[in-house]
This record gives C-alpha cells, structure tokens and sequence, in this order.
C-alpha cells in the first residue's frame, strides 16, 4: 500500500510542478513505469488498463483531428462573424451571441475546441471591433467548461464515467440536462452583471477582415460535423463508443481535406496532442496501482463512513469534493480517482444512483475556480 501511495504523491507532484524537461505526460509516464517497476501494476493490467481506456483515447483523437480541420475549413472564423452580425453592433449582444456559440461548440466538438480554437478567434475579432477583449476572452473560458455538462461529448472526461457506469444518453440528461443550461444562464447573468460597464460600448464592422468566401471545402465539412454530432446523440442514446462518431468524422474530414487539397500538415500537427493520450493512459495506470493496494477503497470507505446519511447531502459532497479536487491536482486525475472511488465500493451508486452524475459535475464546473485566480 504505501508504496503505491508514495509513487501516486511523486506522480502527482511531478504533474503540478513539471520540473524541466519533465511535462505532464512524461510525469504520469514515470509514475506508471514505477508501478509496473515495483509489482503494483502487472503487464496484463495495463493492456487491461489501455482496452478499458481506449474509447476515450480513439475520441480524444478524433476530436483533435476534426478540431484541426474544421479550423482549416474556416468554420469556426464563420460562427464567430456570424455571432457578430447577430449581435446588433451592441457590446452586451456580442457576449451573449458569442455565449451562444461557446455552447454549440461544446456541446458538440468538446470544451478543448472552445478553449484552444475558438477563443484565439473571438480574441482577433473582438480586437477588429476596437472593444475591451476580457469580457469576451473569460466568457469563451467560462463556457468552454459550464457548457461542458450537457452532453457526454461536451468534455472528454465525462467519457471516464459514462464508460464505468454504463450511462445512457436518457439517464444522463435526466440528471444533467437542468443543471447544464442552469449553469449557463447563471454564467451569462453574471458577466452581463460583471463587466456591464465594458458591454455599454457598441462597435462598427467596418475593421474586420471579410471572411472568404464559402466553398465546396468548407460545405463539407459542415455537413460532416453536422452528421458527426447526430451520430454522438445516436450512439449515446443505445450506449454505444462514442469513438466510433468521433474518429468516423475525423477519417471523413481528413479525406475531405486531402481531396480538396486544403490540409496544413503543420497545422495539424500543432493541434494534435500526442502527449495529451500519454498522460491519460499512464495516469489510468497509477490509479489502476491504487486500486490494486487497496488505498483507493480504504480511503473511500473512511469517507463513507463520516458521510451524512442525508442522501442530498452526500451527493452534494461528492460534487463539491470533485470540483475542488480538479483545481488543485486536475480534472483528469480527480475524475479517474472518483470513478475508481465509487467503484471499490459497488453498493454507494446502488443506494446513491445520483453519485456518477456529481462527479461528473464537480469535474466539469470546477476548473472554473481556476479561471476566477
């Protein structure tokens, strides 16, 4: 048990601090080579390990990859003019519009997709317009993970747990549906209230760039995504691999792109993050030596037991610990932790079947404390 423990605090350490050269993959790759190294993970587990994670790393590529040809294709430069237009020349209209498309982005092409694509942008846009860019710049953040709740697709971590629970598209609405559009109206209400001073200007278009004009290359790929997003909702619904959609579109729109000759090999590779599927194979890997020492259910237990009785409560308790627990490590490692938690201990999710959903909640809503340091 303690060294299992003692290899996860180094893990973790060397994951906040990322002494050079070290990066987080290369630091979750050393913890899970120190499991393996010292008998806590045995080979056979981490095959195990890499199968039981691969829907989420086939997705997580997916998502990569048709982020980067959408943003070749134009289509996000396309959604923010068009957040501009409707937005009535008025600074308050332009953060709600661009709230807007914040949410349609997430929902269907993932949190990262908002954060790393869409905000550069909105940011180059909203600099044309001559207007304050911090409203807009926090407002693409904010979504990117409060939009991040309505669907599983709308953040790859929810797959962590929509996989180890077996959730369907109708229960996971069921739970997160409310509290998902809940959030964001109270994530509009507050930057309209926050930043009401900055909102009062108002803006020309007469700076902005012209978009280029719509061809065949950039029809298609709206169709492609448009049919991508109808296959997560189709795969969801009877509990499907979500990477089947993900990876189809993403084969689709590579294609797309080689035939219309538009790929920027550069580019791509710049958006694809090889590192990122590293660090959450190996991370599934130290927790995997966690759950073998039994540290995981001996802590969980200690917790159950000083839990209230009061169902609310603990479900709450859940969330907010979850929540808090992605600022100060991250949301990946939180998630992985509280999957693993509730499964030592199979009958909590019986007698609480509101459990999967906190955490998924608390992971999704809680990087957003780090946007407010």
């Amino acid at each position: 048990m303690w060294i299992a423990l003692a290899i996860s605090i180094l893990t973790l350490i060397l994951i906040l601090t990322r002494p050079k050269p070290l990066n987080e993959a290369t630091a979750a790759a050393i913890g899970a080579l120190l499991m393996l190294m010292f008998g806590q993970v045995s080979f056979a587990q981490s095959l195990e390990t890499l199968r039981a994670n691969t829907n989420v790393l086939l997705f997580f590529l997916g998502l990569m990859i048709i982020s980067a040809v959408a943003e070749q294709a134009g289509f996000f430069q396309w959604g923010a003019h068009l957040a501009v237009r409707f937005a009535g020349r008025s600074g308050k209209g332009l953060l709600i519009t661009i709230f807007g498309l914040g949410v349609i982005v997430t929902t269907f092409l993932s949190n990262d997709a908002t954060a790393l694509v869409l905000t550069p942008v909105v940011f180059t846009l909203v600099s044309q317009l001559k207007l304050s860019p911090l409203p807009y710049m926090f407002a693409t953040a904010f979504i990117a993970n409060t939009a991040s709740l309505l669907l599983p697709v709308s953040n790859p971590v929810n797959l962590l747990a929509v996989d180890a629970f077996n959730i369907s598209l109708s229960n996971y609405l069921r739970y997160l549906l409310i509290p998902g559009i809940a959030a964001i109206l109270i994530n509009i209400f507050l930057f309209v209230l926050v930043f009401r001073r900055d909102l009062q200007a108002s803006f020309s278009t007469d700076n902005i760039q012209p978009l280029k004009k719509q061809d065949s290359f950039f029809r298609f790929t709206s169709i492609v995504l448009g049919i991508t997003a109808i296959a997560y909702i189709g795969l969801s619904h009877y509990s499907l691999p979500l990477s089947l959609a993900a990876m189809g579109g993403a084969v689709l729109l590579a294609g797309g792109g080689l035939v219309w000759r538009r790929l920027n090999w550069k580019g791509m590779r710049s958006r694809i993050s090889w590192s990122i599927l590293v660090f959450i194979f190996c991370l599934a890997i130290v927790v995997k030596g966690l759950e073998n020492s039994g540290v995981i259910r001996a802590v969980t237990e200690i917790l159950l037991r000083r839990a209230s009785d009061s169902g609310l409560a603990t479900i709450l308790s859940l969330a907010v610990g979850t929540a808090l627990g992605s600022n100060l490590i991250n949301n990946w490692s939180m998630m992985m932790v509280s999957v693993s938690s509730l499964q030592s201990v199979g009958s909590f999710t019986a007698l609480h079947p509101g459990a999967p959903y906190a955490v998924i909640l608390g992971a999704a809503l809680g990087p957003n404390l780090s946007n407010l340091v």
